[in-house]
């Protein structure tokens, strides 16, 4: 069966290019032109993956992203005109997965769109195996169940977003080694190498990412006893 795509675009050129490209590569594609309508598909309709503006009529991509991660995992590229750090930061704290800048080349959206589908789509399986291998970390007070996705700090279950997870056990299965930004983000958004042009917002997405696990895991964020940062270079989980 074909993976549903939902399109959140006002720019209808720009809407109907992406449709191709993702119709082209076996993709099914549906489009909504303004907000209102964009985030009632998202949130009634079944998708494997949205891509949503930022700039939208009605309803903002910012609030969309927010709705729409409040309810479901979805996965969520944002797309924007906006080059600016403070758009990118905001949009990967609300939950997106990641955060392309116009204009893009359309066969990288629909790799991205691949990687994230097949990235979520392996999580999923894995998560749902009742024979899997009930791999857990337990580092103090921290505990992180990797076949139920779950989290627990002092026996509170705290509520990760997919990647996060995703990062926080990462570095935990790989104790005190220290690894760069952009590393990090190579290995958990598995969209490749980092281009020179898209350094600035793949260290951005991970830094994010890093500071919204150390707020729920973390007794006081600024002395991390798990994450810590190596200025300069990256960060290691702490054991």
């Amino acid at each position: 069966m074909s993976k549903r795509i939902l399109i959140v675009e006002d720019e209808e050129s720009i809407a109907d290019l992406e449709k191709d490209y993702l119709e082209l590569s076996g993709f099914e594609v549906e489009v909504a032109n303004d907000g209102e309508i964009g985030l009632k598909k998202g949130l009634e309709g079944e998708f494997d993956l949205i891509i949503l503006d930022l700039m939208l009529p009605g309803v903002d991509g910012f609030e969309i992203c927010r709705q729409i991660r409040s309810q479901k995992n979805t996965p969520i590229i944002m797309v924007s005109a906006k080059k600016d750090d403070i758009d990118k930061i905001r949009g990967l704290g609300l939950g997106a997965d990641d955060y392309m800048t116009k204009p893009f080349s359309p066969s990288e959206l629909v790799a991205r769109v691949k990687a994230h589908i097949n990235r979520y789509e392996s999580l999923t399986e894995k998560s749902s195996e009742k024979t899997a291998k009930n791999e857990t970390i337990e580092v103090g007070d921290l505990k992180i169940d990797r076949t139920a996705r779950r989290v627990f700090v002092r026996g509170e279950e705290k509520n990760l977003t997919s990647k996060e997870f995703d990062l926080l056990y990462f570095l935990a299965k790989n104790p005190n080694h220290v690894f760069p930004k952009e590393e990090l983000f190579q290995q958990i958004w598995d969209v490749g190498p980092i281009g020179e042009n898209g350094m600035v917002g793949d260290i951005a997405t991970v830094t994010v990412h890093i500071k919204k696990i150390r707020e729920k895991i973390e007794y006081d964020t600024s002395h991390p006893q798990y994450i810590e940062t190596i200025w300069g270079v990256g960060y290691r989980f702490k054991v």
